[in-house]
């Protein structure tokens, strides 16, 4: 029955209508009405899993919910943990084992469930994909299911990584879904992440493009991609942003692991 899970759905839902949120769903035929796939989309807020989440639920029969993988640390928050553990999302530990989200993301979709996947693995800093890690085709190959792409624009102006969120009203949030990928078994995951990241990036720059809303007179476009005129870095910015945060996250965590001198 899911009441968690499905009691919070009904709360964000709440949340929509009362501040005027436009979600605006379409691709809904490429999503699968029943069985495991993997729903693969770009990264822009940090609200991206509720708007896919609802997304997905539109356009389903039975509303259907999806198990993000989500990075452990929302796990051990002690407000967010227990809601993440109830709804039966799936933690990676990107400084352990990562390797286990996977075993466990292919054993949910070998069981006919919706794994949520962000292949970036980051926020983009640029509002454009980012290169995505090869772990959302070599799970979908490993159970055998297809991986459906997807896009999510808008959200970026309500909950952004590096500014205060905004919570504003009457905002469009769009979300898109395309026609469902198949890796086999023996494909190169590389090449298929590639073929991936280009069905996202696709379908980002469809939504972008067609987007109805632009800043205010007068407002800066910081949450426009600089190919539209905004001054969110380019997407070559973003890679140098991203590969450095990476570095000091990891002399940090090589840091916290030295013994103690006392």
């Amino acid at each position: 029955m899911e009441p968690v899970y499905r009691t919070v759905v009904g709360l964000f839902i709440g949340a929509f209508r009362l501040r005027g949120w436009d979600v605006r769903v379409s691709g809904g035929e490429h999503v699968p009405q029943h069985g495991g796939a993997v729903i693969a989309t770009n990264h822009v807020s940090y609200l991206d899993f509720v708007f896919v989440g609802a997304g997905v639920r539109a356009v389903t029969r039975d509303k259907r919910l999806v198990r993000f993988a989500a990075k452990k640390e929302a796990f051990d928050h002690r407000l967010s943990g227990p809601l993440m553990r109830a709804m039966r999302h799936i933690p990676v530990d990107r400084h352990g084992n990562p390797a286990a989200a996977i075993e466990e993301s292919v054993r949910r979709l070998q069981a006919g469930e919706l794994v949520g996947m962000f292949p970036e693995s980051t926020i983009s800093p640029s509002y454009e994909p980012l290169p995505g890690k090869t772990g959302t085709v070599r799970m979908a190959q490993a159970a055998g299911v297809p991986i459906v792409p997807g896009a999510v624009w808008g959200c970026q102006r309500l909950f952004p990584k590096g500014r205060e969120r905004d919570l504003r009203r009457n905002v469009v949030v769009t979300v898109a879904f395309g026609e469902p990928l198949y890796p086999g078994p023996d494909d190169d995951p590389e090449v298929a992440t590639k073929a991936m990241m280009e069905g996202i990036g696709g379908l980002v720059r469809a939504a972008q493009d067609a987007y109805p809303q632009a800043p205010a007179t007068g407002e800066e476009p910081w949450w426009l991609p600089a190919r539209l005129g905004g001054t969110a870095p380019t997407p070559e910015e973003a890679a140098r942003i991203v590969a450095e945060a990476a570095a000091r996250k990891r002399e940090r965590q090589a840091a916290s692991e030295l013994p103690s001198s006392d």
